[in-house]
């Protein structure tokens, strides 16, 4: 793949005040001369005239950059040509750098699988930049930062020099087992220390969030009998009519999601049916099992049932309708709220928020994919192997599949197809 020279418009599509193209590969310099007629220095932008090589027509004037490789985004030589942003002049230049030779359009996430296979960065730091063109919140921005700055594959490259040094530790045991300066209980006991730090480690590291959660949003679930104010509640928390209001019992039959982002976290807050024992309409019935099905899913539940009928202990008890002139606080009620008036409402939403943060990552932190979830799982699973084992050889084994395992998940072994499913994901440009 390498072998040949691939471009891409960068930036947004146009029209645009300024428009990127990136050309990377073996012919980048041959290529950028011949539309600029030089090499500007490296690294320093520089004012060009951009024309077709084939007669000399002038294209646009703009600035060209020259980034010789391997010290560059992909690894390879790379040139970058900024141009006025306009349609006209955009897709004048992508066709004229389509006629060069060696040269040709770049597949969806080329430019990053690049960077990828020529090492600049590992599949990890791969997945918090697909994160990263995909965060539409403040959250997730952050937690794909530090995916992308390899905060984690620093920390399995730790775990990898570890297990490195467990395996010579058994080595030197089955080699020199017999010698008399070899003291194999000493290092045996050596091996498993280690082993059982490295296993709290990894089970730490278990503990972070999910990156599912922190990607489709909070799940906020809203249950409670009948015409206890649910959709009323919804439909204040989203700041928009997205379920029908009546005092007719039954009237919601069927889930309502809605998905919203509120102070940089991504929610999809649920309206469910309201729930009784007492109907005999199929519909509703069908509605009143998704909404246990919603319930049982849910991170955080609001209950505006009686508090001592809540379905899970964690539930966040409201007593809504507290604008009713009968109304009384539920004993057991953790807020009284009126989702008519908003009296309440910021107090509900200070304690949503709250239960949110402590499911997603600290400021500073990132979290894992199924993917990265279910490779850590692994490989605490060979640890606790090992740490079982009283044959030196049989854990010098499972050391060498712990070092296997670890280069899988920060793709140096074994990811063909995870590539693909992963750099499909991105953009042309990228």
């Amino acid at each position: 793949m390498s072998a040949d020279t691939i471009f891409a418009l960068s930036s947004g599509q146009p029209p645009a005040g300024i428009g990127i193209i990136r050309i990377s590969g073996p012919a980048a310099a041959t290529t950028l001369r011949a539309v600029v007629g030089r090499i500007p220095a490296p690294r320093v932008a520089t004012y060009v005239t951009m024309a077709d090589p084939a007669d000399g027509d002038v294209i646009d004037r703009g600035l060209a950059l020259w980034f010789p490789g391997p010290k560059t985004a992909t690894g390879e030589d790379l040139a970058e040509l900024h141009c006025h942003g306009g349609r006209a002049v955009t897709a004048a230049l992508l066709l004229m750098l389509a006629r060069q030779a060696g040269c040709r359009l770049a597949e969806p996430g080329e430019f990053a699988r690049r960077a990828f296979l020529n090492g600049r960065i590992d599949l990890n730091e791969a997945q918090g930049l697909s994160d990263l063109l995909l965060a539409e919140t403040q959250t997730q921005r952050r937690a794909a930062m530090a995916m992308a700055q390899g905060d984690f594959s620093r920390r399995l490259e730790t775990w990898r020099s570890e297990i490195v040094r467990l395996a010579a530790l058994a080595e030197s045991v089955l080699d020199f087992s017999d010698a008399d300066d070899v003291p194999d209980d000493g290092m045996e006991l050596v091996i498993a220390e280690g082993l059982r730090a490295l296993g709290e480690q990894v089970r730490h590291e278990l503990s972070r969030p999910a990156a599912e959660r922190l990607r489709d949003g909070i799940r906020v679930v809203i249950a409670g009998p009948p015409n206890a104010g649910k959709s009323t509640l919804l439909n204040r928390l989203v700041g928009r009519e997205a379920a029908i209001i009546s005092s007719i019992a039954g009237t919601t039959r069927d889930r309502i999601e809605v998905p919203v982002a509120i102070d940089g976290i991504a929610y999809v807050f649920t309206d469910t049916a309201g729930l009784r024992n007492d109907t005999d309409d199929r519909i509703e019935q069908t509605g009143i099992d998704r909404a246990h099905e919603a319930i049982e899913a849910a991170d955080i539940l609001l209950w505006l049932g009686e508090p001592q009928a809540a379905p899970r202990p964690d539930s966040l008890c409201i007593a809504a309708q507290s604008d009713r002139k009968d109304w009384t606080m539920a004993e057991g009620g953790q807020l009284a709220l009126s989702a008519v008036s908003g009296a309440g409402l910021d107090a509900l939403l200070d304690a949503i928020g709250q239960r949110a943060s402590a499911l997603l990552p600290r400021d500073d932190g990132y979290a894992l994919h199924r993917q990265q979830r279910e490779a850590l799982e692994h490989i605490a699973t060979l640890i606790a192997e090992a740490r079982d084992q009283s044959d030196t050889l049989v854990v010098a084994e499972i050391l060498r599949l712990l070092r296997g395992a670890i280069d899988q998940l920060t793709g140096k072994a074994g990811t063909e197809d995870m590539l693909d499913a992963l750099f499909g994901t991105f953009c042309i440009g990228k």
